[in-house]
Protein backbone atom coordinates (compact mmCIF):
# COMPACT_ATOMS: atom_id res chain seq x y z
CA UNK A 1 0.00 0.00 0.00
CA UNK A 2 1.31 3.64 -0.83
CA UNK A 3 0.45 6.68 0.88
CA UNK A 4 1.12 10.13 -0.89
CA UNK A 5 1.70 13.01 1.71
CA UNK A 6 1.34 16.97 0.80
CA UNK A 7 2.89 19.11 3.77
CA UNK A 8 3.81 22.73 2.85
CA UNK A 9 4.98 24.26 6.16
CA UNK A 10 6.89 24.08 9.09
CA UNK A 11 3.65 23.01 11.24
CA UNK A 12 2.55 20.36 8.40
CA UNK A 13 5.71 18.94 9.05
CA UNK A 14 5.65 18.60 12.64
CA UNK A 15 1.64 16.90 11.89
CA UNK A 16 2.69 14.82 9.09
CA UNK A 17 5.98 13.45 10.94
CA UNK A 18 3.75 12.51 13.81
CA UNK A 19 1.00 10.67 11.69
CA UNK A 20 3.76 8.92 9.22
CA UNK A 21 5.55 7.48 12.63
CA UNK A 22 1.98 5.99 14.04
CA UNK A 23 1.47 4.91 10.24
CA UNK A 24 4.79 3.01 10.35
CA UNK A 25 3.93 1.10 13.65
CA UNK A 26 0.88 0.18 12.60
CA UNK A 27 1.82 -0.88 9.30
CA UNK A 28 5.65 -1.42 8.30
CA UNK A 29 5.03 -2.32 4.77
CA UNK A 30 3.17 0.62 4.06
CA UNK A 31 5.39 3.10 1.44
CA UNK A 32 5.02 7.24 2.55
CA UNK A 33 6.40 9.37 -0.39
CA UNK A 34 5.45 13.25 -1.07
CA UNK A 35 6.05 16.73 0.14
CA UNK A 36 7.00 17.88 3.60
CA UNK A 37 10.56 18.69 5.68
CA UNK A 38 13.16 16.85 7.48
CA UNK A 39 10.87 15.67 10.61
CA UNK A 40 8.67 13.66 7.71
CA UNK A 41 11.57 12.31 6.55
CA UNK A 42 13.02 10.73 9.48
CA UNK A 43 9.48 9.58 10.08
CA UNK A 44 9.84 7.34 7.73
CA UNK A 45 7.96 9.27 3.76
CA UNK A 46 10.30 9.52 1.19
CA UNK A 47 10.77 13.46 0.31
CA UNK A 48 9.85 13.93 -3.33
CA UNK A 49 10.04 17.72 -2.92
CA UNK A 50 11.21 19.58 -0.02
CA UNK A 51 8.47 22.32 1.44
CA UNK A 52 11.62 24.56 2.41
CA UNK A 53 12.51 25.34 -0.92
CA UNK A 54 8.92 26.83 -1.80
CA UNK A 55 8.00 28.19 1.54
CA UNK A 56 6.34 31.76 1.53
CA UNK A 57 3.91 33.71 2.90
CA UNK A 58 1.36 36.28 2.10
CA UNK A 59 -0.33 37.52 -1.50
CA UNK A 60 2.55 39.34 -2.43
CA UNK A 61 5.15 36.49 -1.56
CA UNK A 62 3.06 34.64 -3.73
CA UNK A 63 2.45 36.52 -6.67
CA UNK A 64 6.26 37.15 -6.54
CA UNK A 65 6.84 32.69 -6.75
CA UNK A 66 4.03 31.98 -8.60
CA UNK A 67 6.06 30.35 -11.57
CA UNK A 68 8.14 27.87 -9.17
CA UNK A 69 4.76 27.20 -7.42
CA UNK A 70 2.87 26.31 -10.32
CA UNK A 71 6.23 24.32 -11.39
CA UNK A 72 6.14 22.30 -8.07
CA UNK A 73 1.92 21.51 -8.44
CA UNK A 74 2.64 20.04 -12.22
CA UNK A 75 5.85 18.24 -10.62
CA UNK A 76 3.54 16.28 -8.30
CA UNK A 77 0.27 15.90 -10.00
CA UNK A 78 2.77 14.02 -12.24
CA UNK A 79 4.84 12.14 -9.01
CA UNK A 80 1.16 11.15 -8.46
CA UNK A 81 -0.21 9.96 -11.74
CA UNK A 82 3.28 8.10 -12.11
CA UNK A 83 3.18 6.60 -8.40
CA UNK A 84 -0.24 5.66 -8.27
CA UNK A 85 -1.03 6.23 -4.24
CA UNK A 86 -4.28 4.49 -2.69
CA UNK A 87 -4.05 7.51 -0.77
CA UNK A 88 -3.36 11.42 -0.69
CA UNK A 89 -3.26 13.17 2.33
CA UNK A 90 -3.70 16.71 2.34
CA UNK A 91 -2.30 18.61 5.16
CA UNK A 92 -3.30 21.88 5.73
CA UNK A 93 -1.76 24.64 3.13
CA UNK A 94 -4.89 24.81 1.59
CA UNK A 95 -4.49 27.32 -1.42
CA UNK A 96 -1.77 24.75 -2.73
CA UNK A 97 -3.08 21.81 -1.73
CA UNK A 98 -6.42 21.79 -2.83
CA UNK A 99 -4.98 22.44 -6.39
CA UNK A 100 -3.25 19.67 -6.32
CA UNK A 101 -6.07 17.17 -4.77
CA UNK A 102 -8.03 18.42 -8.32
CA UNK A 103 -6.03 16.89 -10.51
CA UNK A 104 -4.91 13.84 -8.46
CA UNK A 105 -8.47 13.12 -8.02
CA UNK A 106 -8.89 12.77 -11.75
CA UNK A 107 -6.58 9.75 -11.96
CA UNK A 108 -8.94 7.55 -9.53
CA UNK A 109 -6.71 8.52 -6.68
CA UNK A 110 -8.83 9.08 -2.88
CA UNK A 111 -8.13 11.97 -1.25
CA UNK A 112 -8.32 12.59 2.45
CA UNK A 113 -7.94 15.92 4.01
CA UNK A 114 -6.10 16.51 7.26
CA UNK A 115 -6.60 19.86 8.82
CA UNK A 116 -8.97 21.00 5.86
CA UNK A 117 -9.44 24.69 5.01
CA UNK A 118 -10.48 27.00 7.86
CA UNK A 119 -13.94 27.39 6.60
CA UNK A 120 -15.43 28.04 10.27
CA UNK A 121 -13.36 31.29 10.25
CA UNK A 122 -13.60 32.44 6.41
CA UNK A 123 -15.12 31.58 3.53
CA UNK A 124 -17.51 29.37 4.30
CA UNK A 125 -18.44 28.25 0.51
CA UNK A 126 -15.25 26.50 0.41
CA UNK A 127 -16.69 23.79 2.67
CA UNK A 128 -18.88 22.49 -0.24
CA UNK A 129 -16.09 22.50 -2.25
CA UNK A 130 -13.75 20.70 -0.72
CA UNK A 131 -16.80 18.01 -0.14
CA UNK A 132 -16.97 17.54 -3.84
CA UNK A 133 -13.44 16.83 -3.65
CA UNK A 134 -12.15 14.81 -0.78
CA UNK A 135 -13.42 11.62 0.35
CA UNK A 136 -12.71 11.84 3.92
CA UNK A 137 -12.06 15.37 6.06
CA UNK A 138 -10.22 15.11 9.87
CA UNK A 139 -10.15 17.63 11.79
CA UNK A 140 -8.02 18.31 14.72
CA UNK A 141 -10.11 21.25 16.74
CA UNK A 142 -13.72 20.41 17.31
CA UNK A 143 -14.95 24.24 16.42
CA UNK A 144 -14.21 22.79 12.61
CA UNK A 145 -16.93 19.73 12.13
CA UNK A 146 -20.15 21.94 11.83
CA UNK A 147 -19.70 24.26 8.64
CA UNK A 148 -18.34 20.97 7.13
CA UNK A 149 -20.86 18.51 8.41
CA UNK A 150 -23.80 21.27 7.30
CA UNK A 151 -21.51 20.70 3.53
CA UNK A 152 -22.12 17.15 3.49
CA UNK A 153 -18.52 16.30 4.28
CA UNK A 154 -17.54 12.99 6.21
CA UNK A 155 -15.60 14.82 8.67
CA UNK A 156 -14.62 13.36 12.24
CA UNK A 157 -12.61 14.97 14.97
CA UNK A 158 -10.33 12.36 16.40
CA UNK A 159 -8.40 14.52 19.29
CA UNK A 160 -5.55 16.68 18.14
CA UNK A 161 -1.96 14.70 18.09
CA UNK A 162 -0.17 17.73 20.11
CA UNK A 163 -1.55 16.39 23.44
CA UNK A 164 0.65 13.47 23.14
CA UNK A 165 3.59 15.29 21.48
CA UNK A 166 3.90 17.86 23.55
CA UNK A 167 5.60 17.22 26.71
CA UNK A 168 8.55 17.94 28.70
CA UNK A 169 11.85 15.60 29.28
CA UNK A 170 13.37 16.92 32.05
CA UNK A 171 12.31 17.98 35.49
CA UNK A 172 11.97 21.86 36.38
CA UNK A 173 15.20 22.16 38.40
CA UNK A 174 17.38 19.64 35.69
CA UNK A 175 15.56 22.06 33.35
CA UNK A 176 16.76 25.35 35.20
CA UNK A 177 20.19 23.47 35.02
CA UNK A 178 20.21 22.73 31.62
CA UNK A 179 19.41 25.94 30.26
CA UNK A 180 21.75 27.80 33.07
CA UNK A 181 18.69 29.83 34.72
CA UNK A 182 19.00 30.85 38.60
CA UNK A 183 15.96 30.34 40.74
CA UNK A 184 15.76 34.02 40.88
CA UNK A 185 15.36 34.68 37.50
CA UNK A 186 12.28 34.98 35.35
CA UNK A 187 12.40 33.54 31.67
CA UNK A 188 10.56 35.04 29.24
CA UNK A 189 10.76 33.44 25.60
CA UNK A 190 10.79 35.19 22.06
CA UNK A 191 8.64 33.05 19.64
CA UNK A 192 8.27 35.09 16.01
CA UNK A 193 7.87 32.04 13.70
CA UNK A 194 9.42 30.04 10.89
CA UNK A 195 8.64 32.32 8.06
CA UNK A 196 11.00 34.76 6.69
CA UNK A 197 8.03 37.30 6.38
CA UNK A 198 6.73 37.05 10.19
CA UNK A 199 10.59 37.20 11.36
CA UNK A 200 10.77 40.04 9.42
CA UNK A 201 7.92 42.09 10.63
CA UNK A 202 7.57 40.72 14.04
CA UNK A 203 11.59 39.77 15.66
CA UNK A 204 12.13 43.74 15.79
CA UNK A 205 8.87 44.63 18.13
CA UNK A 206 9.52 41.27 20.32
CA UNK A 207 13.16 42.52 20.43
CA UNK A 208 11.66 46.06 21.37
CA UNK A 209 9.68 44.91 24.34
CA UNK A 210 12.90 42.27 24.92
CA UNK A 211 14.73 45.84 25.74
CA UNK A 212 11.95 47.39 27.87
CA UNK A 213 11.68 44.74 30.06
CA UNK A 214 15.74 44.06 30.17
CA UNK A 215 15.36 46.58 33.06
CA UNK A 216 13.85 43.88 35.23
CA UNK A 217 15.30 40.36 36.34
CA UNK A 218 14.53 38.71 33.43
CA UNK A 219 16.19 36.36 30.75
CA UNK A 220 15.14 36.18 27.27
CA UNK A 221 15.42 32.85 25.28
CA UNK A 222 15.04 32.22 21.80
CA UNK A 223 14.20 28.46 20.61
CA UNK A 224 14.63 28.03 16.73
CA UNK A 225 12.82 26.55 14.29
CA UNK A 226 14.72 24.10 12.06
CA UNK A 227 14.41 26.13 8.60
CA UNK A 228 15.01 29.93 9.96
CA UNK A 229 18.60 31.47 9.67
CA UNK A 230 20.42 32.06 12.76
CA UNK A 231 22.69 33.82 11.56
CA UNK A 232 20.05 36.58 10.28
CA UNK A 233 18.10 36.30 13.60
CA UNK A 234 21.82 36.99 15.51
CA UNK A 235 21.81 40.11 13.74
CA UNK A 236 18.78 41.48 14.39
CA UNK A 237 19.61 40.58 18.03
CA UNK A 238 22.70 42.41 17.98
CA UNK A 239 21.29 45.47 16.34
CA UNK A 240 18.71 45.50 18.89
CA UNK A 241 21.10 45.63 21.99
CA UNK A 242 19.63 43.31 24.01
CA UNK A 243 21.09 40.10 25.09
CA UNK A 244 18.83 37.14 24.19
CA UNK A 245 19.77 33.17 24.19
CA UNK A 246 19.51 30.94 21.01
CA UNK A 247 18.79 27.70 21.40
CA UNK A 248 17.61 24.58 19.05
CA UNK A 249 16.80 21.76 21.63
CA UNK A 250 13.97 20.66 24.25
CA UNK A 251 11.52 23.28 23.33
CA UNK A 252 8.88 22.23 25.45
CA UNK A 253 11.21 21.96 28.73
CA UNK A 254 12.22 25.20 28.16
CA UNK A 255 8.14 26.38 27.94
CA UNK A 256 7.92 24.27 31.07
CA UNK A 257 10.44 27.10 33.20
CA UNK A 258 9.47 29.95 31.25
CA UNK A 259 6.95 33.14 33.02
CA UNK A 260 5.36 33.91 29.59
CA UNK A 261 6.12 33.65 26.08
CA UNK A 262 6.28 36.55 23.36
CA UNK A 263 4.98 34.65 20.09
CA UNK A 264 3.95 34.83 16.72
CA UNK A 265 0.55 33.50 16.27
CA UNK A 266 0.19 29.61 14.69
CA UNK A 267 0.79 26.04 16.62
CA UNK A 268 3.60 27.51 18.77
CA UNK A 269 0.88 28.98 20.65
CA UNK A 270 -1.53 25.74 21.24
CA UNK A 271 2.07 24.10 22.18
CA UNK A 272 2.96 27.33 24.33
CA UNK A 273 -0.76 26.59 26.18
CA UNK A 274 -0.06 22.48 26.60
CA UNK A 275 2.68 23.73 28.84
CA UNK A 276 0.64 25.88 30.88
CA UNK A 277 2.86 28.83 29.22
CA UNK A 278 0.63 32.34 28.71
CA UNK A 279 1.47 34.22 25.72
CA UNK A 280 1.05 37.39 24.57
CA UNK A 281 0.28 36.36 21.16
CA UNK A 282 1.22 38.52 17.57
CA UNK A 283 0.57 38.89 14.25
CA UNK A 284 1.34 41.50 11.64
CA UNK A 285 1.95 41.19 7.82
CA UNK A 286 2.43 43.59 4.82
CA UNK A 287 -0.05 46.02 4.23
CA UNK A 288 -1.64 45.09 1.41
CA UNK A 289 -2.43 41.11 2.88
CA UNK A 290 -3.75 42.34 5.78
CA UNK A 291 -5.72 44.61 3.48
CA UNK A 292 -7.32 41.68 1.71
CA UNK A 293 -7.43 39.76 5.06
CA UNK A 294 -9.77 42.34 6.96
CA UNK A 295 -11.61 41.89 4.11
CA UNK A 296 -12.54 38.22 4.01
CA UNK A 297 -11.55 37.18 7.36
CA UNK A 298 -14.34 38.08 10.14
CA UNK A 299 -13.60 36.34 13.56
CA UNK A 300 -13.39 38.07 16.85
CA UNK A 301 -10.06 36.11 18.39
CA UNK A 302 -6.92 34.40 15.98
CA UNK A 303 -4.83 32.34 18.86
CA UNK A 304 -6.18 28.91 18.83
CA UNK A 305 -6.79 29.22 22.87
CA UNK A 306 -8.80 32.06 22.70
CA UNK A 307 -10.47 30.26 19.74
CA UNK A 308 -11.07 27.64 22.13
CA UNK A 309 -12.77 29.04 24.71
CA UNK A 310 -14.48 31.87 22.61
CA UNK A 311 -13.48 34.22 24.58
CA UNK A 312 -10.26 36.65 25.16
CA UNK A 313 -7.54 34.81 27.86
CA UNK A 314 -4.71 35.71 26.81
CA UNK A 315 -4.28 38.98 24.94
CA UNK A 316 -3.73 39.32 20.90
CA UNK A 317 -1.86 42.22 19.33
CA UNK A 318 -2.74 42.46 16.01
CA UNK A 319 -1.04 44.98 13.25
CA UNK A 320 -0.17 48.26 14.09
CA UNK A 321 -0.66 46.84 17.90
CA UNK A 322 2.20 45.16 17.45
CA UNK A 323 4.95 47.44 19.40
CA UNK A 324 7.69 46.98 21.82
CA UNK A 325 6.13 49.22 24.09
CA UNK A 326 2.47 47.54 23.85
CA UNK A 327 4.40 44.19 23.91
CA UNK A 328 6.25 45.11 26.99
CA UNK A 329 2.95 46.30 28.67
CA UNK A 330 0.81 43.05 28.16
CA UNK A 331 3.69 41.16 29.21
CA UNK A 332 3.97 43.18 32.56
CA UNK A 333 -0.41 42.28 32.78
CA UNK A 334 -0.05 38.55 31.86
CA UNK A 335 2.41 37.87 34.63
CA UNK A 336 0.56 39.87 37.00
CA UNK A 337 -2.46 37.62 36.67
CA UNK A 338 -0.51 34.34 35.47
CA UNK A 339 -2.35 31.87 37.50
CA UNK A 340 -5.80 32.95 36.29
CA UNK A 341 -4.45 32.76 32.29
CA UNK A 342 -3.00 29.53 33.06
CA UNK A 343 -6.07 27.63 34.56
CA UNK A 344 -7.77 28.92 31.49
CA UNK A 345 -5.02 27.48 29.23
CA UNK A 346 -6.21 24.10 31.02
CA UNK A 347 -9.07 24.44 30.44
CA UNK A 348 -9.23 25.48 26.67
CA UNK A 349 -6.72 22.27 26.20
CA UNK A 350 -9.37 19.64 27.51
CA UNK A 351 -11.55 20.46 24.82
CA UNK A 352 -8.90 18.97 22.30
CA UNK A 353 -9.46 15.59 23.24
CA UNK A 354 -8.11 12.29 25.13
CA UNK A 355 -4.23 11.01 24.70
CA UNK A 356 -3.66 8.65 21.98
CA UNK A 357 -5.16 10.52 19.03
CA UNK A 358 -2.38 10.60 16.42
CA UNK A 359 -2.70 6.70 16.93
CA UNK A 360 -6.79 6.78 15.89
CA UNK A 361 -6.01 9.63 12.94
CA UNK A 362 -3.00 7.14 11.35
CA UNK A 363 -6.01 3.88 11.98
CA UNK A 364 -8.49 5.89 10.18
CA UNK A 365 -5.77 7.15 7.39
CA UNK A 366 -4.82 3.47 6.75
CA UNK A 367 -8.73 2.12 6.58
CA UNK A 368 -9.38 4.80 4.46
CA UNK A 369 -6.35 3.50 2.41
CA UNK A 370 -7.39 0.17 2.14
CA UNK A 371 -11.28 0.06 1.50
Amino acid sequence: MKIMFSAGEASGDIHGATLAAEIKKLSPSTELFGMGGDLMSAAGVRLVRNYKDYNVMGVVEVIKNLRRLFQLLDDLTEIARAEKPDLLVLIDYPDFNWRLAKRVKKFGIKILSYIPPSAWAWRKGRAADCAKIADEFIAIFPFELPVYQQAGAKISFLGNPLVDAVKNNFSVDDAKKYFGVKNSEHVILLMPGSRRQEIKLILPEMLNAAKILSKLDVRFFLPLADNVDENEISKKIASAGVEVTLTKNFRYDLMNIADAAIATSGTVILEAALMNLPCVVLYKMARLNYFIGKMLVNIENFSLPNILMNKKIQPELLQDEVTGEKIAEEILKICSNRAKVVADLKTACAKLGEHGAARRIAEKILSVAKN
